[in-house]
């Protein structure tokens, strides 16, 4: 069978559970060497048995997304071992307990920006020469409608997911002349931790699971993705229309 992404290297964040943990999995069963990047240890362990029975490999790397440096330091390793990176998947998000805007204590604040918008912005900025030396560099962030709802207690996590769309549409634009394609993804309510602790009156079982949303990342990942700078809905099924100003 053939494997679109044989012979390539595919960076995934937050990779220990829930979306990243199955996308990661499904692109190395889509023949990629995958560098699974998360906090928990035991999740990558995890993942790489699962990987390994797949017929494939991976790098664990234990790191946390405020871990600037550390950021870096993965950038020149992966430079050295592989002189480029083919697909950057950054899934890593964090969500806390919605609470209305006077109430949010400035360091959660502080961290959801350091996570959802900044080390967003330093991966962007440490692998762009890696992206732009693969033959179809590909890099899909994920994203949340809530960023455009104007929903009542989910301020820092939506102004941040805000903050994260322009910074990729900006650099989308700025990939738009070399090879590098970079999208945004929208998975929508996904049976996952982060979802629980938003919103615990969810019945889980009603809502697709991490499976089921990862699968439609993996195209915007493969070479054969040409869309730029565009949102992808899961629930929609489609690319949508990036929300202007009339």
């Amino acid at each position: 069978m053939s494997k679109p992404l044989s012979d390539r290297i595919a960076l995934v964040t937050g990779a220990s559970r829930g979306i990243g943990a199955a996308l990661a999995l499904q692109l190395a069963q889509a023949g990629a060497h995958i560098v699974a990047v998360a906090r928990t240890v035991g999740g990558l362990e995890e993942l790489d048995d699962k990987i390994k029975a797949a017929g494939s490999s991976a790098t664990l790397v234990p790191l946390d997304m405020k871990d600037s440096p550390g950021i870096a330091r993965l950038a020149l390793a992966i430079q050295e071992r592989y002189g480029r990176l083919d697909v950057l998947a950054g899934n890593a998000g964090i969500l806390r307990t919605p609470t209305p805007l006077g109430h949010i204590e400035p360091k959660d604040w502080d961290e959801s920006f350091a996570v959802n918008v900044t080390a967003n912005w330093q991966f962007i900025r440490t692998f762009d020469p890696l992206l732009k030396r693969s033959e179809a560099g590909r890099a899909v962030f994920v994203t949340s409608a809530v960023a455009y709802l104007g929903r009542p207690y989910f301020g820092a996590y939506a102004v941040s997911k805000a903050a994260l769309d322009a910074l990729v549409r900006t650099y989308a634009a700025e990939c738009a002349s070399t090879k590098v394609r970079v999208n945004l993804f929208s998975p929508g309510q996904t049976r996952t931790r982060m979802m629980a602790t938003a919103f615990p009156g969810v019945d889980p079982m009603t809502l697709p699971t991490p499976e089921e949303v990862a699968a439609k990342i993996v195209p915007l990942c493969l070479p054969s993705c040409g869309e730029n700078g565009k949102w992808y809905d899961y629930r929609a099924g489609k690319f949508l229309e990036v929300r202007t100003p009339s």
